[in-house]
C-alpha cells in the first residue's frame, strides 16, 4: 500500500493493517502467546506474541500522548520521557513490562481500543492538519501516526505469520 497522504488513505492503511493482523491473531493459540521465540525488537533478543501485542500498544498509547500533549499546548518527549531514539530496545522493553499483567485477549481488546481512539484524533483532524507542514522535525502528524501505527501493523503481521509457519500453525 502507498503511503498515506491524506486522512481517508491514513484511515485506511489503518483499517486494513489492522484487520490484516487481528486475522492473523484471531486464531493464534493462547496458550503460545507468551513463547518468547519470535525475534525481538532489540538486536539478540526474542519476544512472544504477547510482547509483539504489547509493543503495538505501547507506541499507540504514546502516539495518543503525543497528541494530547500537543492539544493541551505543552511539547511531548519523543520519543517518550527518559527515551531518545536510539534507545527504542529499552522502550520496547519498557512497553513488555506495562502490559505483562493483560492476558492475550485483553492485549488483544486494548490493542483495538487503541487503534480506535487514534482512529478518533484523527477524524478529528483536516488533511491540513495530519499532512501539512512538520508536526515532529519534518514529519507531519499523519506521518507519525503512520509510522507507528500501520507500518508497524504490518511487520508484526509478517513476523506473526513467519512465526506460525516456522511451526506449522500457517493457515491459507
Amino acid at each position: 500500500m502507498a503511503v498515506p497522504t491524506n486522512k481517508n488513505e491514513l484511515r485506511k492503511a489503518i483499517e486494513v493493517a489492522f484487520a490484516k493482523l487481528t486475522a492473523e491473531l484471531e486464531n493464534f493459540p493462547e496458550d503460545l502467546a507468551s513463547e518468547g521465540t519470535m525475534p525481538g525488537h532489540a538486536a539478540g533478543t526474542l519476544m512472544s506474541v504477547d510482547d509483539l501485542l504489547a509493543y503495538l500498544i505501547g507506541w499507540g498509547e504514546l502516539v495518543l500522548k503525543w497528541i494530547r500533549l500537543r492539544d493541551e499546548g505543552q511539547e511531548p518527549d519523543f520519543p517518550d520521557t527518559g527515551f531518545k531514539w536510539n534507545q527504542l530496545g529499552s522502550l520496547a522493553q519498557k512497553f513488555y513490562r506495562e502490559y505483562e499483567t493483560l492476558s492475550f485477549s485483553e492485549r488483544l481488546s486494548r490493542f483495538e481500543e487503541v487503534k480506535i481512539d487514534i482512529l478518533t484524533q484523527i477524524d478529528r483532524r483536516t488533511d491540513a492538519e495530519l499532512y501539512s507542514g512538520g508536526w515532529y522535525e519534518k514529519w507531519p502528524l499523519g506521518r507519525m501516526i503512520q509510522f507507528n501505527t500501520a507500518s508497524p501493523y504490518v511487520n508484526a503481521r509478517s513476523r506473526v505469520r513467519a512465526w506460525k509457519k516456522k511451526r506449522g500453525l500457517l493457515q491459507k
